[in-house]
């Protein structure tokens, strides 16, 4: 029998992405087509993960099944050093390889999604892997879940991009990616495919929905061949013993948004701490790798994954002192593992710390009222559920994953009780979740504002006047009366001899003091008569901070001065000026959102037809078209049309949402870009072929 050689393999290789290419012509079979090789895929990097985590345990702690017993008969300097050890092996690999491998895995693919259209470098495939394997097979406190997120998404888009496919469908695949992780790792499709949707795409549009079902399945499929039809976690049986336990429930949901909101906040407090150290930032994961094998000394339930520990609370086998210990024991683990450095998800955490205080609740609950309680093992399973959910913004999938874990509808009562309230209470407590903080950190901006201040971004240098009706200051009351028939100003402003702004006066108030007959007026000058001194912007001052003082005072013109210091007089601003600079803005607003608008109802109808047969449409870039410009492709030489609008998803340079500008010749095409042609008919219908 023959064997392929490899220049064959690679051959066979090059058939199959042709294969797929002529697929994409039939873009629902090839849709399905692509979320069942990414599930296996998915499924296939599920175990190899795994194992990957086991193959690091048994280098350094000589046991791949290296459980809390084990660890605890190892020497002290092994327990100590092991995990710094592990940072020092990371560090590097984040830093010099690839830099999105640091942290959760999940909000870095969000990132992805957002301002690239779902492109993830290949390489991040294999830096996750590496650097999350030995980030939890040394004993860091984090999870596999997000990994392995990071791990099927890269994927996904990895093979999406070698096909050329559209924006949209990268994405897509994306979330296919994830999907079939979080299924093949917790032996969960129905969960892993409610992840994608709710905290990746946030859209359950069916286009997208029936693929992302499909990679699940199949990595659950792969998953269950290589490792069996086992739950992650050892459920016990149990009972809603009384109505009256929804109370308990109901307090377990309340505790739990109070942890989340710990936890995000210690979390990200972490990260900060490290950052301020001004050492090389690939040596931080060993010092956070020492503190972490300091606490294993004493307390090694918080190494790695900690599913173990999860089973135990489970069974009800932790006393309520020692689990409310652990709740703040393994939130200070995570948050030095991840905030030095490290690589790893933090799903698990969250289901640590739910485990612990659903426990501690449901221990003490069956102390105090045992007639109404249940086994402590229903209040640690559905504490797990109730702080994942608020961690994560996510009660549907939390409901879910949980639900397929026990296959028992009594469970989900009590859990939804819980979860909708910690949700709730979390979300009144701190509006981001831990995964979409992280971006709005970095500058991302991922919700519009209702009604912008669209003055906030005009400075006061662009619109202000010079020809300044200014008076000196020691100008006898007589002459005021006489420049104020002369010259028609709603405000003059005062000024010593080098200039100095010294404040406004006001026509009105002269005039109705001139009326007066009494001639005590005769020793008053300019400076007397100011109204206020205090009132002045610079050329760097924003419109909006001018219309905040047009509306609190009824004046009609504001000085400008040079600086703060000199206050030198340069010009004056008018309320005129002001309102018409914001209609101008507002009109702007209203013709983007129109094009905007235009533009995402286009994929209803296709196309406009206009006259002598040309037709306006709109269309996503083809993945071809990726990395290349105007100029590059020559679109009105190959197909006769002309691109009248360009629109990105994501404002790449403000990092607000959605931007709509005229094409650029020489702007590059990226995943997520759609475009607005004009053309003849036939020459649009042959583009879009």
């Amino acid at each position: 029998m023959r064997y392929p050689t490899n220049i064959m393999r690679i051959k066979y290789f090059r058939k199959f992405l042709k294969l797929l290419v002529q697929f994409k012509k039939t873009e629902h079979t090839f849709m399905i087509v692509m979320a069942i090789l990414i599930g296996i895929i998915g499924g296939y990097g599920a175990i190899v993960f795994r194992y990957a985590i086991r193959f690091f345990q048994s280098i350094f702690f000589g046991s791949w099944h290296s459980n809390i017993e084990y660890i605890s008969g190892l020497p002290w300097y092994v327990v100590l050093f092991v995990p710094a050890i592990g940072g020092l092996i990371v560090g590097p690999i984040i830093y010099f390889f690839a830099r999105e491998a640091k942290g959760h895995g999940v909000p870095e693919v969000m990132e992805a999604i957002i301002l690239k259209g779902g492109a993830i470098r290949p390489r991040v495939v294999l830096a996750k892997i590496i650097a999350s394997a030995v980030s939890i097979g040394t004993g860091g406190s984090v999870g596999r879940e997000g990994p392995i997120v990071q791990i099927g998404s890269a994927a996904g888009s990895s093979l999406g991009q070698i096909i050329h496919v559209r924006g949209s469908q990268l994405r897509t695949l994306v979330a296919c990616g994830a999907a079939a992780g979080i299924a093949g790792t917790f032996n969960a499709p129905i969960a892993g495919a409610i992840f994608s949707l709710e905290i990746l795409l946030g859209d359950f549009a069916i286009t997208q929905f029936s693929p992302i079902v499909i990679a699940s399945v199949t990595s659950t499929v792969v998953s269950r061949f290589y490792l069996g039809n086992y739950p992650a976690f050892i459920i016990p049986k149990y009972e809603l013993v009384s109505i009256y336990e929804f109370i308990p429930y109901s307090i377990l949901g309340i505790l739990a948004a109070i942890v989340a909101v710990t936890f995000i906040n210690v979390l990200y407090k972490s990260e900060d701490l490290f950052d301020a150290i001004p050492i090389p930032e690939w040596i931080k994961p060993a010092i956070g790798g020492l503190i972490i094998g300091a606490v294993g000394l004493y307390f090694p339930h918080i190494f790695g994954v900690g599913y173990e520990t999860m089973d135990m609370a489970l069974a009800g086998k932790l006393s309520w002192s020692f689990l409310l210990m652990l709740i703040f024991l393994k939130l200070f683990a995570t948050s030095i593992t991840i905030g030095s450095g490290g690589s790893g998800g933090i799903f698990a955490p969250s289901l640590f710390l739910g485990a612990s205080l659903g426990g501690f609740v449901g221990t003490l609950t069956n102390m105090w009222f045992p007639n109404i309680a249940g086994s402590p093992g229903a209040y640690t399973l559905v504490g797990m559920g109730a702080v994942a959910a608020a961690t994560m913004h996510a009660p549907m999938t939390s409901i879910l994953i949980l639900f397929e874990l026990t296959n028992d509808y009594r469970i989900i009562l009590p859990l939804m009780t819980a979860i909708i309230l910690s949700v709730l209470i979390k979300m009144q407590l701190k509006k981001e979740s831990i995964y979409s903080l992280k971006l709005m950190r970095k500058g991302l901006q991922l919700k519009k504002e209702y009604e912008p201040n669209v003055l906030s971004n005009i400075k006061i240098k662009k619109l202000y006047k010079t020809n300044t009706p200014k008076i000196l200051y020691n100008t006898p009351f007589e002459k005021l009366v006489e420049i104020t028939k002369e010259n028609i100003h709603l405000n003059y402003f005062v000024v010593d001899e080098n200039d100095s702004l010294m404040g406004i006066l006001s026509p009105f108030k002269i005039r109705q003091m001139a009326k007066n007959t009494d001639k005590g007026h005769i020793n008053i000058t300019a400076k007397d008569v100011i109204i206020d001194d205090k009132i002045y912007f610079t050329p760097e001052d924003t419109l909006d901070m001018v219309g905040l003082i047009l509306n609190d005072l009824i004046l009609d013109e504001i000085p400008i001065v040079n600086n703060e210091e000199e206050r030198k007089l340069i010009g004056y601003i008018s309320k005129t000026e002001v309102i018409h600079a914001y209609n101008r803005e507002i009109m702007k607003k209203d013709m983007l959102k129109s094009v905007s608008g235009y533009i995402g109802s286009a994929t209803k109808f296709k196309k406009l037809k206009l006259t002598d047969g040309e037709v306006l449409c709109e269309v996503e870039v083809p993945g071809e078209f990726i990395g290349k410009n105007l100029n590059n492709l020559d679109l009105r030489q190959k197909y006769g049309i002309e691109v009248i609008l360009i629109k990105q998803n994501f404002d790449r340079e403000t990092n607000e949402a959605e931007k709509v500008f005229v094409p650029d010749p020489g702007y590059n095409f990226e995943y997520g870009d759609k475009i607005l042609i004009i053309g003849e008919e036939e020459n649009v219908e042959k583009f879009n072929s």
